[in-house]
């Protein structure tokens, strides 16, 4: 019997001095490192403050395999948080949920209107990155456009359930057939990606509407539980409000939540034309 229970504690010893010796190979492990990867970053700089400075591309370089606790960048929101807290603290951008819900961090990446935490960085280091914020607005200060005139014009629709009849008991009830013509247009989250690539937008800001606030505005009037219709309709009844759309697709092409602005232009103009 002892000379089993010796055995026993042998073995035991045997196990946890391999275990322990194991162990500290581990802590001692060098971990690779990968190879400097750097990528250039060219950002659109304009200063209120400093006016006599004329707007211009100021360059950044980080390393995209920079190793560490959230310290490589993957997409471009995660590179300008990264050149602010670590190069150059005076850029200025718009951001906040960082998962393409808010619409914050809209701007022009490599010629495209998308929204920076959506966008991946092309990792070819030898191809800069050039970012500009929204085009044809006016700036507030470097990435951040002013938006006053966008919502404005997405207050005029009024965009809100109107009905002067509402159910006595309950909620409004709406059939799975109604429900899904909202599909497509609900999910809008006000980016101005497509309106700002729109050339009529661009020329005609103050009457146009625009592809973000048209698609929205059928929304509306697409929705079975508003009595309001008729009168969203007449208000778009002009010549500038609806009709400077030219169906090119910019804003189509852009979004990028995938939606379709110009689908629900189309039908606006159908509708109109049918009543």
């Amino acid at each position: 019997m002892q000379s089993v229970l010796a055995a026993t504690r042998s073995s035991q010893l045997a196990l946890s001095k391999r275990a322990f010796s194991t162990s500290v190979r581990r802590w001692q492990a060098v971990p690779q490192q990968k190879p400097v990867l750097m990528k250039e970053f060219k950002i659109y700089r304009w200063n209120p403050e400093e006016p006599e400075q004329k707007p211009k591309l100021q360059s950044y370089q980080i390393d995209l395999n920079q190793t560490g606790p959230m310290a490589r960048p993957f997409n471009i929101l995660d590179a300008l948080i990264k050149i602010k807290n670590e190069i150059d603290p005076t850029l200025t951008f718009r951001r906040s949920c960082r998962e393409g819900i808010c619409g914050s961090c809209a701007m022009n990446i490599d010629g495209q209107n998308t929204l920076a935490c959506l966008c991946r960085i092309d990792r070819n280091g030898s191809k800069d990155s050039k970012i500009y914020p929204l085009p044809h607005m006016y700036i507030v200060k470097d990435l951040v456009p002013d938006m006053t005139q966008f919502y404005k014009q997405y207050k005029s629709i009024q965009p809100w359930l109107q009905n002067d009849n509402p159910p006595e008991k309950g909620e409004f009830l709406q059939s799975p057939e109604d429900r899904k013509k909202l599909d497509g247009m609900y999910e809008c989250i006000l980016c101005a990606c497509c309106s700002t690539s729109c050339p009529s937008y661009w020329w005609n800001q103050d009457e146009y509407l625009g592809p973000a606030t048209l698609m929205q505005a059928y929304r509306w009037i697409a929705d079975s539980r508003d009595s309001y219709g008729a009168q969203r309709k007449e208000k778009l009844q002009n010549e500038m409000s609806l009709y400077r759309c030219h169906t090119i697709f910019n804003c189509s092409r852009t979004c990028p939540k995938g939606l379709n602005p110009a689908a629900a232009i189309a039908k606006i103009k159908l509708e109109l034309a049918a009543d």
